[in-house]
């Protein structure tokens, strides 16, 4: 039987009484799974033993398979992609955001599987983009609406661009992944309801504004969207898996193990372009 538990007011639930391993077949369950999604926006599940194939089948009832272009696959699924820092190669990513918006059509669900995880830290932080919006004055809510703001994969990836090397190994993946233009304020195509779509990592600017105006802007946006009364926090463990919603909310990982392992499998599900 499905239980759930709150992780916080704004966004999160810890779902229990569920083996995914077990019920791949279980029409109802995922659809109870993807109603709980749209309700919590981000689902903890623990005690989750999946195999890469097992991982990613679970994610395909959620929609198409939706591939990053920059990082490995997982043996035996090639759609499960190998999220995984040493102290040798640390993670470069610790900047809020929602996943892949520099694409024209982003994921709409991500599932992350963990694998290796350090003794301590590596938590992951969530952010409800949809509590943030409804959060605002009306008057910044009008100045929002209609406004659009340029996401770039280069810019996202500026580190590992830098790196030596680095412009060779993504030069096909920044040829595949122009600048694009999404909307501020998104409206979710399936509950309807309105969220900040804007995030520190990939966001370059806001179109319809000056220079100066858009720099502010985006700062004020990005410190109402990560306040701590709109937000959770999962501490991993192996075989802990999170789902969540791109197109509501954002996530950070936080990067205060080093020079621990961490390892994680990640596979998303194809999104549409946002309106």
């Amino acid at each position: 039987m499905v239980q759930v538990k709150r992780a916080a007011a704004a966004i999160g639930a810890y779902v229990s009484g569920v083996s995914l391993q077990d019920a791949m077949d279980d029409a109802a369950l995922f659809d109870e799974l993807r109603r709980l999604l749209l309700e919590h926006g981000v689902l903890f599940l623990r005690d989750q033993p999946l195999a890469p194939a097992q991982l990613q089948a679970a994610a395909s009832r959620f929609g198409p398979l939706f591939d990053h272009p920059a990082y490995p696959a997982a043996p035996g699924a090639d759609h499960v992609h190998v999220l995984e820092s040493t102290a040798e190669a640390p993670s470069k990513i610790e900047i809020w955001h929602s996943d892949m918006t520099f694409s024209a059509t982003p994921p709409a669900f991500t599932f992350l599987h963990g694998q290796i995880i350090p003794e301590y830290g590596g938590d992951t932080l969530w952010a409800s983009a949809a509590a943030a919006y409804e959060a605002l004055s009306e008057p910044l809510k009008g100045m929002l609406s209609g406004l659009t703001a340029v996401h770039d994969f280069r810019y996202g990836f500026r580190e590992s661009l830098a790196e030596p090397g680095g412009e060779e190994r993504l030069a096909a993946t920044v040829a595949a992944n122009p600048p694009v233009r999404h909307p501020v304020v998104r409206t979710h195509p399936e509950t309807g309801k309105k969220a900040l779509y804007v995030n520190p990592l990939f966001t370059v600017r806001i179109k319809e504004l000056s220079a100066l105006e858009s720099q502010r802007t985006l700062a004020l946006l990005h410190e109402h969207l990560t306040t701590a009364e709109f937000t959770t926090r999962l501490t991993w463990t192996p075989e802990t898996l999170a789902i969540w919603d791109n197109r509501s909310t954002q996530h950070k990982p936080i990067n205060d193990y080093f020079p621990q392992h961490r390892k994680l499998h990640r596979v998303t599900t194809a999104g549409e372009r946002p309106r």
